[in-house]
């Protein structure tokens, strides 16, 4: 594992409080739709979004709504959506990793990037 993705695993299982959440096909899907169902709610676009077994991308466009604000929105969707559909116990690690973007390439960068690892 390269150094930064290796910092960052070390980073994540710190924060774990349990095992680690591995989601399955159906469940990436329920999680999918539940983000994309909570943007509606700011009026924010998914520019693209990847759901994987362990964590997940969004690219979206600015809203004037508070980073955090919209990070817990977007994760207490998926955990309610998780627990309708049977899931108990903790599905999210404290915390997020944020990138901004300043200009179309670097948007563009980070669009193509999670739509390349999110097949």
């Amino acid at each position: 594992m390269r150094g930064e993705n290796a910092a960052l695993k070390m980073d994540c299982e710190k924060k774990l409080k349990g095992a680690a959440v591995r989601l399955r096909r159906k469940e990436k899907a329920i999680v999918r739709e539940a983000l994309m169902e909570a943007a509606k709610r700011f009026k924010q676009k998914i520019r693209a979004i990847a759901v994987h077994s362990n964590h997940v991308h969004v690219v979206c466009e600015y809203v004037d709504v508070p980073l955090s604000a919209l990070v817990g929105h977007y994760k207490n969707a998926g955990r309610k959506a998780m627990k309708k559909a049977g899931f108990k116990g903790r599905l999210w690690t404290r915390g997020y990793d944020k990138r901004y973007c300043f200009d179309e390439k670097s948007l563009q960068d980070r669009i193509d990037y999670v739509r390349r690892h999110g097949r």
